[in-house]
């Protein structure tokens, strides 16, 4: 792991300051770097200003070269979260309807800024039996806290996705559920809780949507849906965390990258 430097120049107070980052060297920079600046973007306040550093400012606050920093602005510029005039620099798009990829490149701060800019409200949370179909991740447990949320688009209010999950209960009897609100269940954990997480397992499926989808993200039963299921571990691999996210067809599409190198 190797850490960022700081900016050589100060940013302009015109101009969005994105988070810092930690970059892991196995995965590609490029990657991180548009990750966690899309973390940003999706998790700024209607205050904020809109236009982006420049690509030596950016590079510089993230500790790689501009070329890599060109790569990562291309990747949010295709998806529709930027913009770029000549010579004017980078902006912010504020209305954008984004189609958000559900990515799955093996790092918990890409889960966790895939999951970054959506505004959560938990539904219910308390305890229950485990479910017949985990039964194997907890094997010395009967019952375990559940949480359910639904979670919508920061900037229009849209239900984007629903989602449950099932914890450890000595580790929910540390979860804050307002934190719940504002923070993706990984991020609590790892951050709030400071659990150690050696491991998620992603699986993602195409289905049709239930009755309870389909009412809680306003679109027509059966129509098509994402069925995401994470199963988070520690570095000793018993599970801590088990993940069900229903995903809004028509707003998330599916990508998986590989680094060959």
């Amino acid at each position: 792991m190797t850490s960022t430097s700081t900016p050589s120049g100060s940013t302009p107070s015109t101009a969005f300051a994105p988070d810092s980052l930690v970059l892991n060297r196995k995965l590609p920079l490029w990657y991180q770097v548009s990750q966690s600046l899309r973390a940003s973007i999706l998790g700024r306040t209607p205050h904020d200003p809109l236009r982006l550093p420049t690509e030596e400012q950016l590079a510089g606050h993230y500790g790689v070269s501009v070329l890599t920093m060109r790569q990562a602005l291309k990747e949010l510029e295709e998806e529709g979260l930027i913009t770029r005039h000549r010579r004017r620099g980078t902006f912010i798009e504020p209305h954008a309807v984004r189609t958000a990829p559900v990515r799955l490149l093996g790092s918990v701060d890409a889960i966790v800024a895939q999951q970054s800019g959506m505004r959560g409200e938990l539904l219910a949370h308390g305890t229950g039996l485990v479910p017949a179909g985990f039964a194997g991740c907890f094997p010395d447990l009967a019952e375990v806290a559940t949480y359910h949320r639904l979670r919508r688009d920061a900037e229009t209010g849209e239900p984007t996705n629903h989602a449950r999950n099932w914890v450890r209960p000595e580790l929910a009897a540390r979860i804050d559920p307002d934190d719940l609100v504002r923070l993706p269940m990984t991020k609590v954990l790892r951050d709030v809780v400071g659990v150690a997480i050696g491991r998620i397992t992603d699986t993602v499926e195409a289905r049709l949507a239930d009755p309870e989808t389909a009412r809680l993200l306003g679109v027509p039963l059966l129509s098509p849906i994402l069925h995401y299921t994470g199963v988070t571990r520690d570095p000793m691999g018993r599970v801590l965390d088990v993940a069900v996210i229903h995903y809004r067809g028509d707003r998330f599409s599916f990508s998986v990258t590989l680094d060959a190198t």
